[in-house]
């Protein structure tokens, strides 16, 4: 099982709400916790994309390969591409750029974007949020098999064989479908024989099973092998010396961030006891000391009858940046090697 972190490339807040430090103090420690990672063994390094005053990350081939320039062996992903407010030919050069400067360490997870901002702002109506990522899917799946394709489509000019360059170094780059929790999505990752990143920001891992199942039997019927369809889970976690300290260090930085958001979305405020809910043992959240966050790392496997990549999501403590760097050691250090002997791996 791999092991990583995603980020959003947060803007860093303090309690009362307000920014701290410049962006690009907060792009330059975005990039310590890249390194700080690769140093510790982790597997991948995720960087999302928003298209909104408080995230960092509209860009996020750039800050992959500077990541690349920094780092010796962790994998470098998109965490996700908003593919259906992108040119999938442009998306293709960015990230085959990114392998050869990363020498065969880049990834991309590709999806519709649970934000929708990138839709207005490049011109997309939302009314199309589905059929623009099964066109611009097809064409990148088209240009990963060849330099020199002919399609056309609705929402992009046809391509008569001209070459898109340049090729990645790695012989087929990997690409990712995420997906929330549609049954859809889970069904169209299975019949393209494609990995799956699952997005789980609350209730229980387990609740995602039967469209895991969903997932695997279409693969099958589709006539994929069972070693193709890989299944990630991109959850909520954070470790810490001991359980408690964990939960004191990540909780304020979540609360600020889904109260923000609650605002947004019509949502009551977070609280400590919805928090206390979702890092207890069924809950999603991988909250805690080594020990615990191993365990639960490998319940939520057997929950789901296997994960081949577990993402943790841990941006809203950045602004504790000792708990932070810290944080991500014990995940390379003790965390994954615990999970990875318990595998027999």
């Amino acid at each position: 099982m791999d092991i990583g972190i995603d980020s959003f490339a947060a803007k860093l807040t303090g309690t009362n709400g307000q920014v701290e430090g410049s962006d690009a103090d907060r792009m330059a420690f975005l990039l310590e916790e890249v390194e700080t990672a690769d140093r510790a063994g982790l597997d991948v390094f995720g960087i999302g994309e928003h298209h909104r005053e408080d995230y960092l990350d509209s860009a996020p081939p750039v800050i992959l390969a500077a990541a690349a320039a920094r780092t010796q062996s962790i994998r470098l992903t998109s965490a996700v591409t908003v593919l259906s407010a992108a040119d999938p030919v442009r998306v293709f050069q960015e990230f085959a750029t990114l392998d050869l400067i990363s020498r065969g360490r880049a990834e991309m997870v590709v999806g519709r974007g649970s934000s929708v901002e990138a839709y207005p702002l490049f011109g997309l109506d939302l009314k199309d949020y589905d059929a623009l990522f099964i066109e611009k899917l097809e064409l990148l799946l088209g240009l990963r098999e060849a330099s020199h394709i002919r399609w056309s489509g609705q929402f992009r000019p046809p391509l008569n064989g001209q070459g898109v360059f340049p090729r990645p170094q790695q012989e087929k780059l990997p690409i990712w479908i995420g997906v929330g929790g549609t049954p859809e999505s889970f069904a169209r990752a299975g019949l393209l024989g494609l990995p799956l990143m699952i997005a789980i920001i609350g209730g229980e891992i387990a609740r995602f099973r039967p469209l895991v199942d969903l997932y695997r039997r279409a693969g099958a019927q589709a006539g994929h092998a069972p070693e193709s369809l890989r299944v990630g889970v991109h959850a909520f976690g954070f470790v810490a010396e001991t359980s408690e300290e964990a939960r004191d260090r990540f909780f304020p930085g979540w609360q600020a961030m889904f109260t923000k958001i609650g605002r947004e979305r019509g949502w009551p405020p977070a609280t400590r006891a919805q928090f206390d809910a979702l890092v207890s043992p069924r809950g999603a959240f991988l909250v805690g000391d080594p020990a615990e966050v191993a365990e639960k790392v490998l319940a939520s496997s057997r929950d789901l009858g296997g994960i081949d990549r577990l993402t943790f999501q841990m941006s809203s403590a950045a602004r504790d940046k000792p708990g932070m760097l810290r944080s991500i050691e014990l995940l390379g250090r003790e965390v994954r090697p615990r999970v990875r002997a318990a595998l027999g791996l």
